[in-house]
């Protein structure tokens, strides 16, 4: 559920600031860095030297849009404005060029109007080039040199979409509008193929070589709807009463080998981007769903993390190792979580086994500091026109949890087994990390939970626990605001990144941690399965090795946000448009942002997100309380705030901003005091 007041660090500091005397320029007068825009084209840039971001008005962005690296002068301090403003000098270093937007004809101007509301101007289009298209068709431009921030930029056009408002050209259009390309290019393609047409011999020649676990019994438990498996899981019972449980990972890097085709292209789109109805692969579908995919009855190559586990799922003993298995089964998580609800059916005790024992690693986990951030998962039912006809919050199963506990634990294992090898070699590996939350984000957290009716305990220093934030959780857990205050401490955290130095990972309390179980859809896991192959030869980790993954490292940032931001767009965008066939109906939802314009509202069943303008909550004139997040009617004290349940009308839908227009109804549920 996405929070739309402001951000909380500035909106605690501003709050101070504003009563307080206006503060002097800093001495340093010149910043450089990337710069990010709201909607109404005004732009912010972040600097560690300055406690607040410096505030460009759109007539001083001198043609930067949102992403781009750019070099700022502060502006004079004036009177009437207590924050500090720059003016952009120099755009160093456009974040992007390319966007997909609406084509506009008007007096014998084309231009291109972006979806993205971000880019404040409309870009101007050669006649000639679109002089066949229709107004209103989808297009994606190319923007051209843009210099002068008097005129409107130019572009050219690089691609029809088609008709707006369909639902092949929307979805397409949300993957070309953050970066990632459907088609692979000719030489990946040939190269896809090519491997296809020889895995077969490819995989008799291999098995000669590897550890076979074609004889132990072996299955995958995925989503109905999955059609690449990159993980499976083995089980065998030992004469110890321990069992031998294997993770067993496809082994892409057996197939994908460095400054390949196929590498260049996996590298360069990072991750798969998974949208409500299709997935945009990051590897070609004769790999990712043939060659590579643990397919039921097929023999493949795997690479392997096994485990002796005791029947608390300690781990008892460990290998690592090339494999080569076959599928018996093919398990949904529904069809597995039937067997062990029924007690019985194919491969009941080895499903049971696993269950048991993934429960306890799971307590275990939670009792050693792991924190709790599990939210609602949106799922989206559509019917054979691609049109939603079913929206509602999706329960997490055992099964996933089970599957999500051995995955764990092998990327856990990895990662300590090769920070082992690193203390006697020096070597190199690409681990997943968690910092601390920072101070001042958990400051705000604090102020947020408080205004809400709970209490966050910190240390005398400030920071916090993760045994505090379990406790929140628990204190939280089914109550309206639940959603909201996940969200809201998931954002205080820091974000966890990939990198090349091991410092742990906070949100699960884990010493080490990496990726290793999903080389078919994230490049770093393909990164880690070599450097991995690497060390349990025996061999050294070389200088251009560890620069290449210090390269994954910094690259997949900004993928990571690409791919996530396309899969929310895709929900939001068909959120909208099943709430725009239920037009002047009503239903239940829960306040889950507080702005000057208005208060934002989550509908309770499908997750979709909607705004009440403050000038049409009833007859009162309402307030914003920024420090208690709520707003509040001047004449008769009535009182609406984050958390809040409250009834709701739908007004209106905008599928081209992704937008809804909701109206408090009469018999809200808006409690007057919400402590707990």
């Amino acid at each position: 559920m996405k929070k739309h007041h402001n951000n909380q660090r500035n909106r605690g500091r501003s709050t101070k600031r504003s009563q307080e005397k206006p503060l002097p320029l800093p001495e340093q007068t010149t910043y450089e860095g990337r710069i990010s825009v709201n909607f109404r084209g005004v732009g912010y840039l972040r600097t560690e030297l300055l406690d607040e971001d410096i505030e460009i008005p759109q007539e001083s962005m001198n043609t930067a849009l949102h992403g781009d690296t750019v070099r700022v002068d502060l502006l004079p301090k004036r009177s009437d404005r207590n924050r500090i403003q720059g003016e952009v000098t120099k755009v160093m270093e456009r974040g992007r060029t390319e966007f997909v937007g609406t084509l506009i004809k008007n007096n014998g101007t084309v231009t291109c109007k972006a979806d993205d509301a971000r880019v404040y101007r409309d870009i101007y289009l050669d006649k000639d080039e679109v002089r066949d298209i229709e107004p209103g068709t989808k297009i994606f431009v190319r923007l051209n040199d843009w210099h002068d921030p008097k005129q409107n930029p130019e572009g050219k056009l690089l691609k029809v979409l088609g008709k707006q408002g369909e639902h092949d050209v929307e979805m397409n259009s949300i993957v070309l509008e953050h970066g990632f390309r459907v088609e692979f290019p000719k030489a990946v393609q040939e190269e896809a193929e090519d491997i296809q047409q020889k895995a077969h011999e490819n995989i008799q020649n291999e098995a000669k070589t590897r550890r076979d676990f074609r004889g132990v019994t072996t299955f995958t438990i995925d989503p109905w709807d999955a059609k690449d498996f990159d993980d499976a899981l083995s089980y065998k019972k030992l004469e110890n009463d321990n069992v031998e449980i294997g993770i067993h990972i496809a082994d892409v890097s057996h197939y994908v080998t460095p400054d390949s085709e196929l590498d260049k292209e996996a590298k360069k789109r990072g991750f798969s981007v998974y949208l409500v109805d299709r997935t945009i692969p990051m590897l070609p579908e004769e790999l990712s769903n043939d060659v590579c995919s643990l397919n039921e009855g097929n023999d493949k190559l795997t690479f392997s993390a096994v485990f002796e586990l005791d029947a608390s799922g300690n781990v008892q003993d460990s290998w690592f190792g090339r494999t080569i298995i076959n599928s018996d089964k093919r398990f949904t998580y529904e069809e597995a979580q039937k067997m062990i609800d029924a007690g019985e059916g194919q491969f009941f005790e080895e499903l049971h086994t696993m269950n048991e024992i993934a429960k306890k690693t799971s307590e275990r986990r939670s009792k050693e500091g792991a924190v709790d951030f599990e939210t609602d998962e949106v799922e989206i039912e559509l019917d054979e026109n691609m049109d939603p006809v079913k929206i509602y919050k999706k329960e997490r199963i055992d099964t996933q949890k089970l599957i999500e506990e051995y995955m764990l634990l092998a990327n856990r294992e990895v990662a300590r087994y090769v920070a082992k090898k690193q203390e006697k070699t020096q070597g190199s590996f690409l681990y997943r990390v968690h910092d601390q939350p920072d101070p001042e984000k958990i400051d705000s957290l604090t102020i947020f939970t408080d205004a809400l009716g709970y209490d966050l305990e910190r240390l005398g220093n400030g920071s916090i626990t993760s045994q505090a934030l379990n406790d929140l959780m628990a204190k939280i857990e089914g109550e309206p605001s639940e959603s909201i205050i996940k969200v809201a401490a998931i954002k205080s955290m820091a974000k966890a990144v990939y990198s090349t130095k091991n410092i742990g990972h906070f949100g699960l309390a884990f010493e080490y941690y990496t990726h290793f179980t999903s080389p078919i859809r994230r490049y770093a896991d393909l990164a880690v399965h070599r450097i991995l192959g690497k060390y349990v030869a025996g061999k050294k980790i070389s200088p251009e090795e560890f620069a290449e993954l210090k390269g994954v490292a910094e690259r997949t940032a900004q993928q990571e946000l690409d791919s996530m931001h396309a899969e929310r767009d895709s929900v939001k965008y068909k959120q909208v448009e099943y709430m725009a066939d239920h037009i002047g109906e009503t239903f239940e939802g829960v306040i889950s942002g507080i702005s000057q314009n208005g208060i934002f509202i989550a509908e309770e069943s499908t997750g979709a997100e909607g705004m009440v303008r403050l000038r049409d909550v009833g007859d009162d004139y309402f307030e914003l309380d920024e420090s208690n997040f709520a707003i509040v009617g001047r004449k008769t004290g009535q009182r609406f705030q984050l958390g809040d349940e409250v009834a709701i009308k739908v007004m209106s839908a905008n599928l081209d901003q992704k937008q809804l227009d909701y109206k408090l109804v009469a018999g809200n549920k808006a409690p007057t005091d919400t402590k707990k």
